[in-house]
């Protein structure tokens, strides 16, 4: 018979987990590198919520118990943001393509018209003897 091969981990007791061992596991889970489902199975820990324990603990993250945060790394909460922001700039586009389209057809100064009014509004919210507004600076 053949000696099966060994696994690169062992199962572990909870004595073994030192201070050092857990810190290392809350920092790779908290930058994305694992999650704590991989975490737990990579260094053969146990307890299915002992990672989650840990990042409860030592994390610098806010680990709550919601079904989101479970499913959520920090850099899949990147990618999230990220798309969230190029949605937001197409947005801003297409508004800003609207106002040139009405400011031609309409022949108005959409732009200018509401430049100068918040440029007196924040002229007139500026205390006194400050009399350069947000725009100027």
């Amino acid at each position: 018979m053949e000696k099966q091969e060994s696994k690169s981990y062992h199962r572990r007791t909870q004595k073994d987990y030192s201070l050092a061992f857990k810190l290392q596991i809350v920092d790779a889970v908290e930058k994305g590198e694992l999650t704590s489902k991989q975490a737990q199975l990579r260094y053969g820990i146990q307890g299915k919520s002992t990672v989650l324990v840990w990042l409860r603990k030592h994390g610098r993250l806010d680990w709550k118990e919601s079904e989101t945060m479970k499913r959520d790394t920090p850099n899949k909460k990147i990618r999230e943001l990220e798309k969230k922001l190029k949605r937001l700039e197409q947005e801003k586009e297409i508004l800003n393509r609207a106002i040139d389209i009405a400011d031609s057809q309409l022949h108005t100064d959409i732009r200018k018209k509401y430049l100068s009014l918040l440029s007196e509004a924040t002229r007139e919210q500026a205390p006194k003897g400050n009399d350069e507004s947000p725009l100027d600076r």
